[in-house]
């Protein structure tokens, strides 16, 4: 029969405590997320409202230190932020018409593709009968069109989100007057989570700001290439490429698609491929190895972090959540790691540049101490 010590029945309750904990965190975790998603046409334009002020808010501290008025200083950043609104609306509304207007003028070559694929699955032994079962009328350029058109007639919910989100706006605009005084209030009664919020109010602001000045670039750099290679309607792929470059990790491979496919139908297989080898150059080095670089620690977590996020939120949130991925996962972070020091170590594990070089204090024991009764067991044995 084996002997156990106090000590040891502690370490056993102290795990299965630590178990019970972690599995009761992942159950609640879920189930927020299915409260989340029930709710999600309130929260999305509230949160999308707070990451558009937190976005506008440098320029408007940035007014104040220069002694604008604070009542100037945020009637100037409402009407900023409400033009980017409109203008990121308008430019989606307008991709969205131009490409209904041209996707018919391609009938001919998209029936010319579908009969080249049909043979292609014919010669590995597929029917063209089965074929013709599983995908008709996916290469048919009126169900595109169709398609199309009814995501912009279904405006409703669009107009809905738009209406409370211009609503919400106008508000946190006028509560952000005294936000650092009320921050300032909170760090003084808690310093952690004070610190915390600074820092992701900090972070979701470079944030926005840094991934629009590159997905400018990266629209501008799309459009000159795709002129280039005489890919039709390289304006629309631009303006689709800047507002799918707000989607993390797969944002790029979205936006790649559309004009792939056109210069596909207009130019062939070859320019496709020169396409298709341009767009991701262009993208892969601004994004991946400059964007980076410029947006510091506003993006602090690690790439597997980051497209499960995309996920998460996509999930919890709608399509909208995918644009939201990033700052909702850095509000987790700050409340729930950064705001709790006994939290932290997680940070070792999620964080994109964890500060590595600390040490972990040794542990050097009191020489005067009484030795443990258990070590001279040990050595009696």
């Amino acid at each position: 029969m084996q002997d156990t010590t106090p000590g040891d029945s502690a370490r056993a309750t102290g795990a299965g405590s630590r178990a019970l904990i972690t599995i009761a965190v992942v159950v609640l975790s879920m189930i927020g997320l299915v409260l989340l998603q029930q709710v999600a046409s309130f929260v999305t334009p509230i949160f999308l409202g707070i990451n558009l002020v937190l976005a506008i808010a440098p320029l408007m501290h940035w007014l104040i230190r220069k002694r604008v008025p604070r009542l100037l200083a945020v009637i100037i950043a409402g009407v900023f932020v409400y033009g980017l609104l409109l203008a990121f609306v308008g430019l989606l509304a307008w991709s969205v018409m131009m490409l209904i207007q041209e996707l018919p003028k391609y009938g001919a070559e998209f029936q010319g593709l579908y009969s080249t694929l049909l043979d292609w699955l014919t010669s590995f032994g597929i029917s063209q009968e089965q074929v013709i079962t599983q995908l008709q009328g996916v290469f048919n350029p009126s169900a595109i069109v169709a398609v199309l058109q009814s995501l912009a007639s279904n405006v409703g919910g669009l107009l809905s989100l738009l209406a409370t989100l211009v609503v919400m706006i106008f508000f946190l605009l006028f509560d952000a007057m005294s936000f650092e005084q009320r921050v300032g209030k909170i760090r003084d009664d808690r310093p952690s989570l004070g610190t915390a919020l600074d820092s992701f109010s900090q972070g979701v602001a470079r944030y926005w700001i840094v991934t629009t000045v590159f997905g400018l670039i990266v629209a501008v750099l799309d459009v000159v290439a795709l002129e280039m290679l005489g890919v039709p309607l390289a304006l629309v792929w631009g303006v689709f490429s800047f507002l799918t470059n707000y989607i993390p990790n797969i944002g790029f491979v979205i936006g790649m698609i559309p004009p792939v496919l056109m210069a596909l139908l207009a130019n062939g297989w070859v320019n496709a491929l020169i396409v298709l080898a341009v767009w991701s150059v262009i993208n892969f080095v601004i994004q991946s190895l400059i964007q980076p670089k410029f947006a510091g620690e506003a993006v602090g977590v690690t790439p597997t972090v980051s497209f499960l996020s995309l996920l998460v939120w996509a999930f919890a949130l709608g399509p909208v959540g995918a644009l939201l991925a990033l700052p909702a996962t850095l509000l987790v972070k700050a409340l729930l790691v950064d705001a709790d020091p006994r939290n932290r170590w997680i940070n070792y594990l999620v964080d994109a540049r964890p500060d590595l070089t600390a040490s972990r204090p040794i542990f050097r024991p009191d020489p005067e101490q009484a030795p443990d009764p258990r070590d001279a067991k040990d050595e009696g044995a």
